[in-house]
């Protein structure tokens, strides 16, 4: 869901990383998770809610996240291609499950001419970032 799944400002990043576009982010709320809660967060994490607008055209960029993301398409339709390289596509309904992991980078884009609204939540340990820059997979590069 980084995608969700993004962020409004791209940290300092990895080398050939893939900056995103046409995204802005809206925090909606956010609460401490203590250690031990979660079985897939060693140590505290937080939980934040944040709405994310893809602008047509738009994209991600090439990401991963530290932790779980959960998020809802509240309307338009997502592409959403994995390290494959091969599109999922979200619509307006759909529920949308990224596991943490440098294995599990992808991108959302939208190739429409409406606007993406996705609501988001990320589990992440406490500290770490919505995302991680990545470089784009070979799949992905143009020949």
């Amino acid at each position: 869901m980084g995608c969700a799944l993004a962020a409004v400002a791209i940290p300092a990043g990895t080398a050939g990383a893939t900056p995103s576009s046409g995204i802005s982010a809206v925090t909606l709320g956010s609460a401490d998770i203590p250690a031990g809660l979660l079985p897939f967060i060693s140590g505290p994490g937080e939980a934040t809610a944040r709405e994310i607008t893809i602008k047509p055209g738009g994209t991600t960029g090439w990401h991963w996240h530290d932790g779980p993301i959960f998020g809802i398409v509240k309307s338009g339709t997502l592409t959403h291609p994995g390290s494959d390289c091969k599109p999922v596509i979200y619509r307006a309904g759909d529920f949308i499950n990224e596991p943490a992991g440098i294995r599990n980078t992808h991108r959302g884009v939208n190739l429409t001419k409406s606007d993406v609204v996705l609501d988001v939540v990320y589990v992440l340990p406490k500290g770490k970032p919505f995302f991680e820059d990545a470089a784009a997979p070979a799949c992905d590069t143009p020949r």
